[in-house]
């Protein structure tokens, strides 16, 4: 190459190299205000991400559930939260169910008529800001809303051994916390994770999510000290909740206990590959003490 063409003055030299780590730092510190960001974004809107709440009031009517009652419950500090519930048959337990994070009770009418079919009874409460329940939620007080959902049928005469605790995806850690200090006759956790944190990191592993996040549902750290026979079932396709968080999560409880995958399942249809099947066999199990 001709000598013309090549610039090895040192001070020409030195200028592009201070130009290119100028480019570099502008990038890198562009990179670091849009992380920032991000994370400031994540933690001041944790809980409408963690909850999704769907506020559209909705009644058993508008699904043809004939059979089943809109009610509300009055909390402590003012709220009303919308209860659906039918009464279970002669000698069938009531589902005392806790729902999961999307939509309203509507989309859980076909469970809530697979139920009606088995004869159980079924109480399902909607998280403040579902539904038409008041308020916002928080992991405290969804917490304190289930056990009062508990005590509420304790109260018009159910008995402990006569109620299914049932958690759904968010509601499988609320599940678990009142079943650990209420009697019941089983939990049943339907797509259930180890803990909060862990769920967001399998959408964010790149934000600091164990230091952001405020409402933990931390799982993992309690079902030690269950002591009522367990069922998980987790669809196999699960891309919203890891199937191997239902899996380590049932690893970690005690016995008795029964893990139930489905194959063709994913995160909310479940009850289109199974579940229900699964779940009578369960209760028929517990009632026969052959849970192992």
């Amino acid at each position: 190459m001709p000598a013309r063409l090549l610039n090895t003055d040192p001070k020409a030299l030195h200028q592009r190299s201070h130009m290119r780590r100028g480019l570099v730092l502008r990038v890198l510190g562009a990179l670091a205000v849009a992380y920032a960001l991000l994370c400031g974004y994540a933690a001041i809107f944790e809980r409408r991400i963690t909850f999704r709440t769907n506020p559209h009031p909705v009644t058993p009517a508008e699904f043809s559930l004939t059979e089943v009652e809109h009610q509300t419950l009055a909390t402590a500090d003012g709220e009303r939260l919308v209860v659906w519930r039918r009464a279970a048959a002669t000698g069938r337990p009531t589902i005392l169910y806790f729902q999961g994070n999307g939509d309203t009770l509507g989309y859980r009418a076909e469970r809530m008529r697979q139920f009606g079919a088995q004869g159980w009874g079924v109480f399902m409460l909607a998280w403040r800001g579902f539904s038409g329940s008041t308020g916002e939620p928080t992991e405290a007080n969804a917490v304190a809303d289930a056990r009062l959902a508990y005590a509420t049928l304790r109260a018009e005469g159910i008995e402990a051994g006569d109620i299914v605790i049932y958690g759904e995806s968010l509601g499988t850690n609320i599940a678990t916390v009142v079943a650990l200090t209420q009697e019941a006759r089983a939990l049943i956790l339907e797509a259930p994770f180890t803990s909060m944190v862990d769920a967001w990191r399998q959408f964010a592993p790149f934000l600091p999510v164990g230091l952001m996040m405020r409402d933990r549902f931390d799982t993992l750290d309690v079902i030690g000290g269950l002591r009522r026979p367990l069922l998980v079932i987790h669809g196999e396709r699960d891309r919203m909740v890891g199937h191997h968080l239902g899996r380590r999560l049932f690893e970690a409880a005690p016995a008795p206990k029964r893990h139930v995958g489905l194959p063709e399942a994913g995160h909310t249809d479940l009850y289109a590959h199974g579940a229900i099947d699964a779940v009578r066999r369960f209760l028929d199990d517990v009632a026969a003490g052959t849970v192992q």
